[in-house]
């Protein structure tokens, strides 16, 4: 959109405004007319306090006012406010703690997916478009500003907020320079198949309008507040000194986030002391203040730039690291690691330079970034002779190569080394406690290898082995946490050893002691689902729905069982909201296509497999709906090709067998039809559709008896199906024997 067209309130699509600085942006903003303000614009920039410095904003200028008017729904999403808004926590109920969330660091075992920023995202935007629908007030505005200096949570939840929220409820206009349009290029050293989440380049040039916003002239005459030289001339050199002090002091006011080039150059104009002085104020100031999200944003930079940021400064980011790093905001938690690691000397402080060094593997692991991690784990192991540093990094490097590389990657017998040499490493620790617990859990990593080495019987002995030592060795208040993961664990290979009500046990044990986290309840809802106790499996979903930001699989899950069920508008409602969360959600897609199919409606059949087939081209369920699809409209080479090519990409695929013999027997190629039908009754013999269709060939070519046979069958699986019995009773009239 150029800059010289009008935008109407109300209008269609979100809008993004581009311009070189923050004044450009404003001054373009102003001549806009926009829909009534929900806030005043928000800054996104993450120095102000981190990760989801304008979500967290936004939550608390309108939870408290939710709260009087629409308590149940702050209810339901209390874990997503509380994450991005922890200052609200002395208003918001907290109901729904977990051990993950309860757990000091030094117990602290399980870390949250990199998923779950993503999770809380997707809940963030229903609270605010529910709690706004509820008002009723009509279109609304919020403009966020600072969108290119964003911590990587903000970015996911404007991506999200962008596509989801309806523009005539909500209008949402984002600023930032054109770089904040370039298009997202993924690292080549992430993990293929890792998720990438969602891409906002890609999602503001969909979803927004483009205003361009030029250059305007700076405050006053020249630069700001009139700033020129004595002879007339402008620019930063002609700033003088008590300008350049009052516009740095403005500069450290603004957290360091002002991006006029003046404000800047007179930042740096000011002696390096009085700088020092103005940020040690600052950060005072924050401190003070007592919001725990500026700890991860304002207050660590501030102490970097102060008087005293190998001490001062180190302790701010390593404070803002660990909570980062409990809380699941890798990308931040990189951040601070790599800022306090410049701030350290290995040589020097190798205990602050560890500290700071510890958390990246894990957090480049859930990234997707084995390499790094490796990295960082051989410069630990060169640097370091503290057995504690060399435990860490072997366990870490075993978790590489059998977890968190791409499956092509990964090297079991390898990961089997560097778990022996934790294990061996921490068998020598003096403290029996230490020994104990270090002991258990790298054996419970072990496990996890030799489960995927296909040695669960192993896997089984050694998780059992460390629940009895955590037993007889640690108090009973102790490692909570890691006794649940070790429970959870044992039944998870307990259901693939297909004892499942030895599983269930243990499953309804973790669920008990930790009974707010929704991955157990999902998990115990699938073993319940494979053993046949779909109502049971249903309740178990549900609860996992209530606790916690959406999940995807949950959602699936339950449209499978719907669908099962016949209830198949509930199954479709799950599907379609399952594609809404997540576009590239591929069995979303066959089971809905399949869906669309059996109700006779090609064309949305079509949709989707078209959508699933540009995420994976060969999928040969899709390719088999095509197949159908074609075959519906009498597009018999088409369907043939469909069905041919699903076939190469599975060759015991039973819709695309029949459907390939459908469209055979129409065109006279009764032997390939024949021999597609032998192939899917050898593959479900019990599946009265498939003998059905086999018998009707049969009868074709005289073959009354095997028909018959068939079709004796079918009647027994399904006895009140009117085309079975009408179909028997024509064959009895043609076997006389019968």
């Amino acid at each position: 959109m150029s800059a010289d067209q009008p935008v109407p309130a109300g209008t269609d699509r979100h809008l993004a405004l581009i311009g070189d600085l923050r004044r450009d942006r404003a001054a373009r903003r102003a001549e806009l007319a926009l829909p009534n303000a929900l806030l005043p614009a928000i800054s996104a920039h993450r120095r102000r306090r981190g990760p989801y410095t304008f979500a967290g904003t936004l939550m608390r200028a309108v939870v408290p006012d939710a709260l009087a008017r629409r308590p149940e729904l702050v209810a339901a999403h209390e874990v997503e406010i509380l994450t991005v808004a922890p200052e609200l926590r002395d208003r918001v109920p907290v109901t729904l703690e977990t051990l993950t969330s309860l757990a000091v660091p030094e117990e602290r075992t399980r870390f949250y997916s990199r998923l779950r920023t993503w999770r809380i995202a997707h809940g963030l935007m229903e609270f605010l478009r529910d709690l706004l629908a509820a008002d009723a007030t009509g279109t609304r505005s919020i403009v966020i500003e600072d969108l290119d200096h964003a911590d990587a949570t903000d970015r996911e939840f404007v991506a999200v907020l962008l596509r989801r929220m309806d523009p005539a409820l909500l209008t949402v206009v984002v600023e930032g320079t054109p770089d904040v349009l370039t298009p997202t290029v993924i690292d080549e050293r992430v993990e293929e198949g890792t998720p990438v989440g969602e891409d906002l380049p890609a999602v503001l040039r969909r979803w927004c309008r483009r205003i361009d916003a030029p250059a305007v002239a700076p405050d006053g005459a020249g630069e700001p507040n009139g700033a020129s030289g004595s002879n007339g001339s402008s620019g930063p050199d002609a700033i003088d000194e008590v300008t350049a002090r009052t516009l740095a002091a403005r500069y450290v006011a603004d957290d360091g986030t002002d991006d006029d080039p003046f404000v800047l150059a007179a930042y740096e104009r000011v002696p390096v002391a009085e700088r020092h002085a103005l940020h040690d104020r600052r950060a005072a100031e924050l401190v003070a203040a007592g919001e725990p999200t500026l700890a991860l944003g304002a207050i660590p930079y501030h102490r970097e730039h102060g008087s005293d940021p190998r001490r001062a400064g180190v302790v701010a980011l390593a404070q803002a690291m660990d909570t980062c790093m409990l809380i699941g905001f890798y990308d931040a938690t990189l951040d601070f690691c790599r800022r306090g690691r410049a701030l350290t000397d290995w040589r020097r402080q190798p205990e602050m330079w560890w500290l700071f060094t510890g958390k990246m593997p894990t957090s480049l692991s859930a990234l997707g970034r084995a390499d790094e991690a490796e990295e960082i784990c051989n410069e630990a192991r060169a640097r370091s002779r503290n057995p504690a540093v060399h435990i860490q990094c072997a366990y870490s490097t075993s978790m590489l190569y059998t977890r968190h590389r791409n499956p092509s990657r990964r090297d079991h017998e390898r990961a089997l080394g560097w778990i022996n040499e934790a294990i061996a490493l921490a068998s020598l620790l003096t403290d029996p406690k230490q020994r104990a617990f270090n002991t258990v859990f790298h054996n419970n990593g072990l496990a996890l290898i030799e489960g995927h080495m296909g040695r669960a019987e192993t896997a089984l002995e050694l998780v059992t082995a460390g629940i009895a030592e955590l037993d007889r060795d640690l108090g009973s208040d102790e490692h909570h946490l890691h006794r649940s993961v070790l429970r959870h664990n044992r039944a998870t290979v307990l259901t693939g050893l297909g004892r499942l009500d030895e599983a269930l046990e243990d499953y309804r044990a973790v669920v008990a002691v930790d009974p707010y986290y929704p991955e157990y309840h999902l998990d115990l809802g699938n073993l319940l689902r494979l053993m046949g106790r779909e109502d049971e499996a249903l309740a178990e979903y549900e609860t996992a729905l209530r606790l916690g930001p959406p999940i995807p699989e949950v959602y699936y899950n339950r449209g499978d069982i719907k669908n099962e069920a016949g209830d198949v508008e509930g199954a479709l409602a799950d599907f379609d909201y399952v594609l809404e969360l997540d576009p590239d959600f591929l069995d979303a897609y066959i089971n809905r296509a399949g869906l669309f199919l059996d109700l006779g409606d090609p064309d949305r059949a079509e949709r989707d497999a078209a959508a699933g087939l540009a995420l994976h081209p060969d999928n040969a369920h899709l390719l088999a709906v095509r197949g159908s699809v074609h075959a519906e409209r009498d597009e018999d080479a088409a369907a043939r090709a469909a069905f041919d090519r699903a076939l190469v990409a599975d060759p015991d695929l039973v819709a695309a067998l029949c459907g390939r013999a459908t469209v055979a027997y129409r065109n006279g190629d009764v032997d390939i039809a024949m021999a597609d039908l032998e192939h899917a009754v050898d593959l479900v013999p019990d599946d009265p559709a498939v003998r059905y269709n086999r018998a009707f060939v049969l009868s074709h070519v005289g073959r009354w008896d095997d028909a018959l046979a068939d079709l004796d069958v079918a009647a027994r699986l399904v006895p009140d199906d009117e085309d079975i019995r009408t179909a028997r009773e024509q064959c009895l009239a043609r076997v006389p024997s019968a």
